[in-house]
Order: C-alpha cells, then sequence, then structure tokens
C-alpha cells in the first residue's frame, strides 16, 4: 500500500519588473498572469504605462510546462486541483517574499491584478494576508469559491475592486457572469464594479492604461 508523505524544502523562483521604483512611483503594480503565460512575457503587456509613474512586479507561476509536441513554447500554471491547500500556501509564502523583497518603503498606491488564473492568487493573496491595496482588479477569471465576505472586511473603504471581462470571452459563458456577479457581490457587496469590453479572453491594455490615472 503506498502512502503520501510530504517533505520540506528551500525553493527559488524567479519574478519579473518592469521600471524603477523612485520617489516619483505614484502606482506600484503587483500583476498575476494567467496559466499559460511566463511573467517575463506578460508583463509586457504593462509596457505603455507612464514608465516614472509606475512600477510592475510580476510574479511567476512555479509549474512549467512544454505547451507544443515539438517541445518549444514554455508555459507555467499557478495551480492544479491536486493538493490544492498546500500549494497554494507555497504560492502565497513566495509572494510574501517577492513583495518583501521588493516593498522596502511606504508606497503611494497599490494595484493588483489577476488575469485569468491569476484571478485566484491575487484574490487569495489579498484574503489570506491582508493586504489593504488601493485597486483590486479581477481579469477574465474565477474567484475562488472558499474565499468569504469576512476575509475582505478589512479593507479601506476606498479600495476599488474592478470585475472586468470580454463580451465575447469564450470562457465565461451567461451561467459564469450570473456565478462570478453573485460571488463577487457577495464578497465586496456594493464597492465592487464591473466593467465588460468589447473582446474575447485577452489582457485588455486600454483598461490597464486607463486605470493607472
Amino acid at each position: 500500500m503506498s502512502t503520501e508523505k510530504e517533505a520540506s524544502y528551500k525553493s527559488v523562483n524567479t519574478y519579473s519588473t518592469l521600471n524603477t521604483l523612485t520617489e516619483n512611483t505614484k502606482n506600484v503594480w503587483i500583476v498575476f498572469h494567467g496559466m499559460g503565460y511566463l511573467s517575463k512575457y506578460f508583463i509586457r503587456y504593462f509596457s505603455e504605462l507612464n514608465s516614472e509613474e509606475n512600477y510592475i512586479i510580476a510574479p511567476q507561476a512555479p509549474s512549467k510546462y512544454y505547451q507544443d509536441r515539438k517541445f518549444k513554447h514554455v508555459g507555467a500554471s499557478w495551480l492544479t486541483r491536486e493538493n490544492t491547500v498546500l500549494e497554494t500556501e507555497n504560492i502565497l509564502n513566495y509572494i510574501d517574499a517577492v513583495f518583501e523583497k521588493e516593498i522596502t518603503r511606504e508606497i503611494p498606491n497599490l494595484i493588483v491584478l489577476g488575469y485569468s488564473q491569476g484571478v485566484s492568487i491575487a484574490s487569495r493573496w489579498i484574503a489570506n494576508r491582508k493586504i489593504n491595496c488601493d485597486k483590486l482588479i479581477l481579469h477574465s477569471g474565477g474567484i475562488p469559491k472558499e474565499l468569504k465576505a469576512s476575509d475582505f472586511e478589512f479593507l479601506k473603504p476606498s479600495t476599488r475592486v474592478i470585475y472586468i471581462y470580454g463580451d465575447k470571452d469564450e470562457y465565461i459563458t451567461e451561467a459564469r457572469k450570473t456565478e462570478e456577479q453573485l460571488k463577487g457581490s457577495e464578497l465586496f457587496d456594493n464597492r465592487l464594479e464591473i466593467k465588460v469590453f468589447d473582446g474575447i479572453h485577452e489582457v485588455n491594455r486600454k483598461f490597464i492604461n486607463e486605470i493607472a490615472i
């Protein structure tokens, strides 16, 4: 009979940044990519932001895999349904380390964005670590079912929570729209803003540029 056990060990992971954190920085972004991305490519979606006013940090999902049979293109995934609780804690510990290393002083505005699968990581990190961000952007992804309204009671009244998706997103059915809107309203009440853009399942650069102002 087989037995599944656990072992603890030290792990090292990369992450990507864009621009430089200075006294002129107005917004610090922590952005979580979707499944199949690498942070060094995902961060390019934020390249049109004012470089003096925006500093972007893109953590890297730990589980990398080949996306094609030619073993050429590499993608990454944050979580699966296998050992989700344990893996989530590992990931949150990693994000904590990135945050502690990068944010060494008080910052004006903190924007946390999750795209697609990254929504689950962004929302779990905010909820579990009580990160009082100024804007929480949930872009085209699902909110974890285990989260409760009480997990977000610590957020300051001015925090904006925005759920955004494309009206032609092939992964968001009418039933999924209803489910996510109900879940979002349950968690965030009247602070939840829902924005729908004309497009498919893709990162909306226009929205990113507008929300930074």
